[in-house]
């Protein structure tokens, strides 16, 4: 005790302080985990050893690395079934997963096959879910129809971990062995029956499904004869309403069952089930008024809830509601409005983009003040829906151009990338093209972008569109100065696509032909070729005075042919193999 209080103090450090973050599986590779594979061969087994052997395997495996076949089989295999001796139940489920993922030829299936099937019929039920997994994954054909019977006796047994494992395994089973599995449907329609177990009936009626999917006649009959008994099992009731819709959705004049049964499900108890029957009754071909209505007012109660998942799955919905029927939503946003602040970013974003859907005219300007701080919190992605939510909803009301294109100005000048950006642009670059009293606010916002944009592509076709545009708005002359600054201050992509701009201005406005052709001549001696011979082309042209030309070269240049009909002559072309005559667009 002396000794020990004689010891310096220990400081205390923090316990992630300087601790190197180490991958557990650092260094681990197949030469290394097959030369530890062989303490499968001791004697006695060392259950911990084995396992974390098995985990390495796993890992390369999970990973893609390849094992030859003498690899799998003679370092692996062969020494890892001595280890079904062992009674360790930790080692047998790592042993099952090892034998899955390896998928060992027939011939090494046999060696296994027997201890499985006694591992199906024993008293442990983990063992013998297990089993079936692992026999239904290696089997073929062949050896399928010997465990036909257990699986069988699996699919009705008493307990849901066991018979869960069968009916997973029959819908894998299906995609080789479809015929094998469907002499099982009786077995299949009892575990379905089973209220006592939810996770049986919604494997069964899975597997009931994924048996009778290819005769329409059948999944109808199946559907019509579960809607009046609907299974006990929320996870089988949502499939059941999916069900039921895709059928009424093959069968337009469908029975009012069903009609019945998904209205129904609007009073479930499980809010799983509630927004299921919703949904499918929002997505239903031709669904009257009344339906729609009800689907509308139970999403309506999931913007309230106080579950995240709900209030996304409900406004989500509400959304893609809202792109066929705006004024059926329209009850809804008040709530939509409260959502708006949602700590949720993905929820506030539907909102948003829900309420421009289904905004009124008299609403745009409250909406954009709301949406104006709410933009700088999300990332770009939401941006970029938003945006689209805009243009849409300036679409819709052209009156409100003025207030929606400040807003997408405002926008711009805010930080974001790429995508962003060029959503943006697009949108302005929309509205200009079909809302006339639009054009000369949307230039003016184009061009105080392309002052500071980073985006070659940008603004080569902001200057394009500038350059089509702007020879006919009341005021041509001002953007002459924001052409110019791209002629000095940018790159050569820019520059050329600045002189062409130029030159559609000198072309179609004669009051401004003069200075345009002063302002092309500085750029004669420009560093790029590309731009030199433009400016040349240009001043040269306008200089002439010449309008034939001038009209058919500058003002109303376009390409000589469409890039597809140009691929179409040019493939002709080569098949042809006459290349006496040089190729020619006229063609």
């Amino acid at each position: 005790s002396k000794s020990i209080a004689s010891m310096p103090p220990v400081e205390k450090k923090d316990e992630d302080e300087g601790v190197e973050q180490v991958h557990p599986f650092k260094g681990v590779d197949k030469a290394h985990v097959i030369q530890e594979a062989r303490i499968f061969n001791d004697t006695q087994v060392d259950a911990t050893k084995c396992i974390n052997v098995m985990t390495k395997l796993l890992y390369l495996l999970g990973k893609g690395d390849n094992f030859s076949s003498k690899e799998s089989t003679e370092s692996i295999f062969f020494p890892m079934t001595k280890l079904f001796q062992s009674k360790d139940e930790k080692l047998r489920r790592m042993m099952y997963l090892v034998i899955k993922e390896l998928k060992p030829d027939s011939d090494c299936v046999i060696i296994v096959t027997s201890t499985l099937t006694k591992d199906m019929n024993a008293t442990n039920d983990l063992y013998r879910a297990n089993a079936i997994r692992v026999l239904c994954t290696i089997t073929d054909t062949a050896m399928l129809t010997a465990i036909e019977r257990y699986l069988k006796q699996a699919i009705v047994d008493k307990q849901p971990l066991v018979s869960s494992a069968a009916l997973v395994a029959g819908m894998k089973l299906m995609r080789t062995n479809g015929e094998v599995v469907k002499r099982w449907v009786n077995e299949i329609n009892q575990a379905a029956s089973d209220k006592s177990a939810q996770m049986v009936q919604y494997h069964a009626l899975a597997l009931l499904h994924a048996i009778k999917r290819t005769d329409r006649l059948a999944l109808s009959k199946l559907v019509a004869s579960l809607v009046r008994a609907p299974p006990k099992s929320p996870l089988a009731h949502c499939l059941l309403v999916r069900y039921t819709a895709a059928v009424m959705g093959d069968a337009p004049a469908a029975d009012r069952a069903h009609y019945d049964f998904l209205e129904a499900s609007l009073r479930s108890r499980s809010d799983m089930v509630i927004f299921e029957a919703a949904r499918a009754i929002c997505q239903l071909p031709g669904v009257a008024q009344k339906e729609l209505n009800a689907a509308v007012a139970v999403l309506q109660l999931f913007l309230s809830s106080p579950k995240p998942v709900l209030r996304f799955a409900a406004v989500r919905a509400l959304n893609r509601v809202a792109m066929a029927f705006p004024m059926t939503v329209t009850s809804c946003n008040v709530d939509l409005e409260n959502m708006i602040g949602d700590g949720n970013r993905s929820i506030a974003t539907l909102a948003i983009t829900t309420l421009l859907k289904t905004g009124s005219e008299a609403s745009v300007d409250r909406l954009m003040k709301q949406i104006a701080g709410f933009m700088a919190d999300i990332a770009d992605e939401f941006k970029v829906i938003v945006v689209d939510a805009i243009r849409a909803l300036c679409l819709k009301y052209p009156q409100k151009n003025t207030v929606l294109l400040t807003f997408l100005a405002n926008a711009l000048r805010e930080e974001g990338g790429f995508e962003f950006k060029r959503a943006i642009v697009d949108t302005i670059l929309s509205l200009i093209q079909q809302i006339p009293e639009a054009v000369e606010q949307g230039l003016s916002h184009l061009c105080e972008f392309i002052e500071d944009c980073e985006y070659t592509f940008l603004s080569t076709q902001i200057l394009h569109v500038v350059g089509l545009k702007g020879p006919k708005t009341s005021q041509p002359g001002r953007y002459i100065r924001h052409i110019y600054n791209r002629i000095i201050l940018e790159n050569a992509t820019v520059r050329a696509a600045a002189v062409t701009a130029l030159a559609k201005f000198g072309a179609a406005v004669p009051a401004l032909r003069a200075s345009v052709i002063t302002l092309l001549r500085r750029c004669v001696h420009d560093a790029d070729d590309e731009v030199r011979d433009r400016a040349t082309f240009y001043a040269s042209l306008l200089a002439a005075e010449d309008a034939a030309p001038v009209k058919r070269l500058v003002t109303e240049a376009a390409a000589p042919a469409s890039l597809a009909g140009v691929e179409a002559s040019l493939q002709h072309y080569l098949a042809a193999g006459d290349f006496s005559a040089p190729f020619s667009l006229a063609r």
